[in-house]
């Protein structure tokens, strides 16, 4: 029984990481998205801007509050979105 070698070919290595899928992109995002988001509307952040000031008669922590979520669902919306 003689042994055999099988002739190596050099462009067919095995890949260490597979080519990921773009829902698999759009998923890691997202979750990106919500981490950030939930730091950003966390008390550590809030509380710079539970103040007294207001700008143009409305309180700053209500305006970092309402930018903060208008972002948030504009940037989920255009990641769900995109291709």
């Amino acid at each position: 029984m003689a042994h055999q070698e099988l002739p190596l070919k050099p462009h067919a290595m095995p890949a260490i990481m597979p080519p990921e899928q773009p829902e698999q992109r759009r998923g890691q995002r997202l979750l990106f998205l919500a981490v950030l988001f939930a730091v950003l509307l966390n008390f550590p952040l809030l509380g710079t801007f539970s103040h007294d000031a207001r700008l143009a008669g409305i309180p700053v922590l209500y305006l970092y509050v309402l930018v903060v979520w208008v972002a948030l669902v504009a940037l989920t919306g255009w990641l769900v979105k995109v291709k």
